[in-house]
Order: structure tokens, then sequence, then C-alpha cells
């Protein structure tokens, strides 16, 4: 087939789609009020992370001198960042009208956000006392007249661009000084004003030092002072330096800090600020007109609207839900027993996260373990699986951890966690030189009757607390010894990375990944070939390898009927005649990030069904270890078939892909009854423990 500029939407813009799907859940009037600013936020904090990683990447190329079009499918780096540059800049615009849209709906229901010029005289006093007992002493402030070198500023933090107009200055403003107040992050953006009656009041931290500017400037005689908002976004990625004499810790740790002097890859700025201000700052930034410079709102740092306060009102959230425990698989008996029968299979957050601590809290007691190995990407910053592993240790236990210190903008957090673990005797491997280790994996060793038996679990996400209650992902326990046997050498390969091992069961990368997701491709389209029935079945969250888009085409057009949700994105586009009309895919936005990855094919009636750690983008087949496993049990086999058919027929939050590109909600026929798949999800998983 001959290539066509359309054969593949470019990674970065389909990644600007997918959190052009987050912004819509902001707008949505379906989702309660204080979380639609919440969505607002988690979009904030998306872009933020797109500039520093995928953004900086691009801007790399360009700088490299090179076109980048073989990895950018096809686009030049040059054209594409002037292209993510306008989207931006229309999405920073609509996110802008959204929160004003919000701010309305807040006032309607007695919520006031104001500003410094509508505080009432008792708010005053209580921003005054708040600013001197609490912000004060906090501020980072500089004057910038003098200085012959600007001051670093941080990535992503924000700052209040000051203008002071002074009384004696001259007409052309040459007296005018210029300052930058760096606002804190120990404390909330958000401050609480006293309640009024029935309305409530709310300031941010940004107006209220406004308000008190000019208790901070009182050394100078001015006339006016002005502030405005301004940010930059520094490249993410960590350049690790190859001396011998440092440890992997202090190679990242180094890297960590480098990271805070990159080369800024964004300047964003109030719109409303005054010209000279913002030609002051450019030339003393060193910024170009060619380098991404982005007009935004009075706000930045959106991301905090993520902790906007609940101020009492439930009504204004999403109602929490009480995760459900998992039919047969008791708390209260021994987990270990139980698995030893039958596998049993979590739902995040659906299901209750608490079987993962109970197994490794029981397996740290159990005189018969002796040995726990676990793979850790990312833990919460409480991590309960972190004091498991410590007490196991305490108990005389082999413990085995696996830890991912490059997990992206997690690094700080897993150094600390290792350097923890090490100090109680915990067994640390820092994984395969040029892989990461994104595998989520667990295994339990028992001296039984009978010998050495393995228990163990394989998930989609990560093992943390604070991710399991909004992230959706499977989390599969098994005593099933093949593939048990088969995750135990994959902790082998972690410490004998020049051995290549070959597995039974598991699908492993960057080994086999790629290779068995396209032997099972062939074979539906062999068998669409002879005439037979041939689907497949895709929950990912992002389809990125044109290698896997370029197979699933080919299948598409040998009449293999496929069926994909990919949260995120996803650069194959479905429903091109000649090219992919047999491909159907659907993002879903809620509640939940959807999380899961899981892969359904129908082999002739003979079903093959896993779930896997690993999404189809080119870093996941060919630059990390990950881990695919088969699903045996026929019970959890029909449980995953019910809940991906719970996930297709949303037709409430499910966006359609297509070459449009423009993110349109599924339509309902008529008389069609709503579904919201992450309601219903919950509602079957009730059914199925009242059955």
């Amino acid at each position: 087939m001959v290539k066509t500029k359309n054969e593949y939407i470019n990674r970065e813009i389909s990644w600007l789609q997918f959190n052009a799907r987050v912004l819509q859940e902001s707008k949505d009037h379906r989702v309660p009020l204080i979380d639609r600013l919440r969505f607002l936020g988690i979009f904030s904090n998306n872009l933020d992370e797109f500039f520093k990683v995928r953004y900086a990447t691009v801007k790399r190329i360009v700088d490299a001198g090179k076109t980048g079009k073989s990895v950018l499918g096809g686009e030049k780096a040059k054209d594409l960042l002037e292209e993510i540059t306008k989207i931006v800049i229309d999405q920073q615009s609509r996110s802008l009208e959204v929160f004003k849209e919000i701010d309305r709906e807040l006032r309607e229901e007695n919520i006031f956000i104001i500003r410094e010029t509508e505080v009432n005289e008792s708010q005053a006093e209580f921003i005054r006392d708040y600013f001197f007992k609490k912000v004060n002493q906090e501020l980072m402030t500089i004057i910038l007249n003098d200085l012959t070198e600007f001051p670093l500023l941080k990535d992503t933090a924000a700052y209040l661009a000051v203008k002071i107009v002074m009384k004696n200055g001259s007409a052309k403003g040459k007296h005018n000084r210029y300052a930058l107040i760096e606002i804190p992050k120990g404390i909330d953006r958000f401050v609480v004003l006293p309640k009024e009656g029935d309305k409530d009041f709310v300031i941010m931290l940004d107006d209220l030092i406004r308000f008190c500017l000019d208790s901070v400037f009182t050394m100078f005689e001015f006339e006016s002072i002005s502030a405005h908002m301004i940010k930059i976004t520094r490249d993410a990625e960590l350049d690790i330096d190859n001396d011998l004499s440092k440890s992997f810790i202090e190679k990242i740790s180094s890297s960590v800090e480098h990271r805070k002097i990159s080369d800024p890859v964004r300047f964003v700025y109030d719109k409303s600020i005054d010209k000279d201000t913002l030609q002051f700052l450019k030339e003393k930034m060193d910024i170009m007109d060619t380098d991404s410079v982005i007009p935004g709102g009075r706000y930045h740092n959106r991301r905090d609207y993520m902790g906007f306060p609940s101020l009492g009102r439930n009504d204004l959230m999403y109602d929490k839900i009480e995760p459900l425990p998992v039919k047969g698989l008791s708390m209260k008996g021994s987990l270990l027993d139980i698995i030893a029968h039958k596998d049993y299979m979590i739902y995040a957050p659906y299901h209750t996260f608490s079987y993962v601590t109970k197994f490794l809290r029981e397996a740290a007691l159990d005189p018969q373990v002796r040995s726990i190995k676990i793979t850790i990407y990312r833990l919460a910053s409480d991590s309960q699986i972190a004091s498991a592993l410590v007490n196991a240790v305490k108990n005389g236990k082999q413990v085995t951890v696996q830890i991912e210190l490059q997990a992206r903008f997690d690094e700080q957090n897993n150094i600390e966690y290792a350097n923890h673990l090490q100090d109680e005797g915990v067994k640390l491997i820092f994984g395969v030189p040029g892989l990461k280790v994104h595998s989520k994996v667990c295994l339990v060793e028992r001296e039984e009757d009978e010998g050495i038996k393995r228990y163990g679990f394989i998930s989609t996400g990560n093992f943390n607390e604070s991710t399991a209650k909004i992230y959706t992902d499977y989390t599969l326990f098994t005593a099933h010894q093949g593939i048990l046997k088969d995750m135990n050498k994959v902790f082998g390969f972690f410490e004998t990375n020049y051995k290549i091992n070959k597995y039974k069961h598991l699908i492993v990368s960057p080994h086999y990944t790629k290779s068995t997701f396209m032997k099972l491709i062939d074979q539906e389209i062999e068998y669409a070939k002879a005439g037979r029935e041939a689907y497949i079945k895709i929950k990912i969250n992002s389809l990125t390898s044109y290698k896997m888009v370029d197979k699933l085409y080919e299948a598409s057009r040998a009449g293999v009927k496929i069926q994909m949700i990919v949260r995120g994105v996803c650069c194959l586009i479905p429903g091109v005649e000649g090219m992919s009309e047999n491909i159907e895919a659907i993002s879903v936005v809620d509640k939940f990030l959807e999380h899961p990855r899981l892969f359904i094919f129908g082999n002739g009636g003979d079903m093959k069904i896993y779930i896997s750690s690993a999404d189809w983008m080119t870093r996941n087949l060919d630059f990390r270890v990950e881990v695919g496993c088969p699903v045996y049990d026929p019970d959890i086999r029909q449980e995953l078939l019910d809940t991906f058919d719970i996930s297709w027929r949303d037709n409430s939050k499910a966006r359609v892909f297509s070459a449009k590109q423009d993110n349109a909600y599924r339509k309902r026929a008529k008389g069609e009854p709503e579904l919201r798949s992450q309601f219903e999800m919950y509602d079957y998983y009730k059914r199925k423990l009242e059955a």
C-alpha cells in the first residue's frame, strides 16, 4: 500500500486532542461543578507535562538541525512546533472561557472566587492578618533592575511579574522598577475566607499577595503597582552521565537536580501584562519570538485547581464510591490459601485495592514464606506497599525490589524510597541498562509439604494506594505455577541481563511483546482469509507504534473486525475505506482515569485474552521491560469480556476517533438508553456480589 500523508495521526497532535477531551469534561454540565474545576486543573497539569516531555523532544530535533520526519509520522519538526503552539493557544483560550463559565455557576451556588479588588472591609482585615502570619515570610521577592544576570526561574513555578511606577519617574518610564515574586508552593493556592451568611468566599493566593503588595514594597515611593503572572516550562529529559565512580542512585539524583536548569521550552504570560513589562522580561530572559511564547490568562499553574476546596459542598462533587469486595476473596481468611485453589481478579477502583496490601502483609508474616520479589514504578507518598516490604525483611524474609529510578516525575520520590528500603535491608535491583522496567508484578515463594510453591499477582497499573482510587486497573492474583515460573525468569533477567529467557506463558518486552502480538494478529488475518470469524478487541492507553498501526491496517484489509478503546494517543485513523474500514475506535474520559491494557483475540473460537503493563508504543515494545499475562480462569475471562463490552457500549462519555479529530461524542440511537460505562461498571460488580 502506498504511504499517504493521512495514514497516521501525528503523536503530539493526537496527545493534544486527548487533552482536549479532558477540557471537554470541564465544560460538561453532567460533571459536578467543583469536579469540572478540577478537570480544568488536570488539563493544565497535562499541558505542563506535554511541554516538558513531548514538545521538548521535538524542539531537541529542531535544535539538532534535523527534520525528524521518520519519527514524527512524516511531519517536519519545525512545522510541528508551530502547529503545536497554534493548537495550545487555541486550547488555552477555550480553557479561559470555561473557567469564566464555571466561575459564573459557582457564584450562582453562592461560592465566590474573589479578586483583590472585590475584598470588603472585614475580609481585608482577615487577608492582611493571614498574609503577615503565613505568607510574607515565605515570599521570595527579587528586584530585577540592577541585576547583571537574570535569576533562574524554576520549572513551572508561578511568578508575579511586578511593575512599580515610581513617583518621580520620567514620562518614558525609565525609572520604573521591576520585580519578581515567586508564589509559595507550601501554602494552599486557595485561601478560604470567613463565611458570610450562606455565602462562601475564596481568594487565590496570587490575589491575596496582590492585595498586600504595598506592604511588600514599603521601601519605595511609588504611584502604582501592578502584578501579572508568568511561568516557564523546562525540558524534563534526564541526561545521565557515565561517571563510573558514581552509584546509579547518585547519577539519577544528579540528573534530576540538573533538570532544574535545563533549557526552557515554553514561556506563558498574562495577556493583559503591560507591553513594557513583557518586553523587559523577554530581553532579560533572552526569549525570542520564535520560541513557544503563549499568551494566557490571569492565573497560571491552574493544575492547582485540582485541589480546589470542597467547602462542604458534596452536592457539587462526584459521590465517592465504596470499593467493593471480590466475591470469594475473603479479607478475613488467608489470601494465599484462597488463591492456591483459584485465580481472582480485582478491578480498581470498583474493587478495594486493600487485597494487594493484605497479600503482602500476609506474606510478610507467614512463617512458611521464604521470599518476596516485586517491581515498583510509582509508589504513593506514604506507601503501605513499602511498609509491608520492610515488615517482611524484619520477619526474616528475603525481599528483592526492582525499583525504577527513572519513572518520569517520580524520580525523587523513588530515590527516597530506594534509600529507605536499602537502609532497612531490602535487596534493590536497578533494572537493565538502556531499559526502563515498567512491568507490575509480584512473586512470593512459600515452602510447603511438596516443596516450594509460588504465589503472585500481575497488574496493568502501579502498586499505589492513592492512584488506585482514581485509576481503573486490573490485578490478577494467581498460583498458576507455569505463569509464576515465567515471572521468576523475569526477575532473573533483571540480574543477568545478557541472558534472554524463553517464556511459555508470559509476553515479555523488549524481546517478545511486539513479535507475539504480531503473530496473534497474523493468525486473525489467516482466519479472516479462510472465511472464518476473526476479531480483535483492544483496550489501551496509547497506540503510537507505526509498525503496530500498519499491522492493524493489514488485518482490517483482510476483513478482521477490530474494536479499540484508546484513552489517550491514537496514531491510527479508523474507518478509512481501503485502509481501516473494519476498525472502530473510541476513547472514554470520565470520572476515573482509564488505565487497563487488555487484549482479546478470537483465535478461531479458542479465544486468547491477555492483560499487560504495555501500551502499543515503541518505548513499551522495544525499550522497556513489560509483562503481559494470559488469563486462563473461565470466570475471569468472562468478566474481562463483560467489562470490555460495558466500556465499548458507552454512549455517554465515549468519543469517536476519526480523521476529523473533532472528539465527537458517540451518538445514541433513537430510543437507546444512556449508558455511562464507569457507572454501569460499578453496578455490574454490585450485581455479581448479589448473585
